[in-house]
């Protein structure tokens, strides 16, 4: 039998990769509005020891998968040492999923954000996000908390 992942290039984003970039933001986030995912997208290009993204292709070029990392110097729930590299957002096509995408990807995540000086990667999800909590335990993610933000207007 065929090794699933013998045939998907893990590329870390560039120029080259905008539109698929693009195309898989508009994924994860579809409420997120095009100018506002080209501003983000820009942001991180600017700041190249600050963000990554790393885009999984597949043998035909097409865009399946996403991780987009951060470092972070602030605080970060649940973590222990500064600065920590965090998961801003992780996707993998539905068709490609339980194809070992995420691991792919995440193991690129953990390398950049080792070479950063980082000990910790985390990430976080919606408390009503139960794919998203399940998919982080799979990947070996341990849950350290739960919290509820609140606002009041002024």
């Amino acid at each position: 039998m065929k090794n699933p992942l013998a045939d998907i290039l893990f590329a870390p984003s560039c120029p080259a990769h905008l539109n698929d970039w693009r195309s898989l933001r508009a994924a994860l986030w579809p409420d997120c509005p095009a100018d506002e995912h080209q501003r983000e997208i820009d942001a991180q290009i600017a700041e190249p020891a600050r963000y990554a993204a790393f885009i999984a292709m597949d043998a035909a070029g097409g865009a399946v998968g996403l991780i987009e990392l951060a470092i972070r110097h602030d605080y970060v729930n649940g973590t222990h040492h500064s600065p920590v590299g965090f998961v801003e957002g992780l996707y993998v096509a539905p068709e490609h999923r339980r194809a070992g995408v995420a691991v792919r990807l995440l193991s690129a995540a953990q390398a950049w954000a080792r070479d950063r000086g980082c000990v910790e990667l985390a990430s976080d999800t919606a408390l009503d996000n139960i794919v998203s909590q399940t998919a982080h335990q799979a990947l070996g993610f341990e849950e350290t908390e739960r919290v509820v933000f609140y606002r009041m207007a002024l």
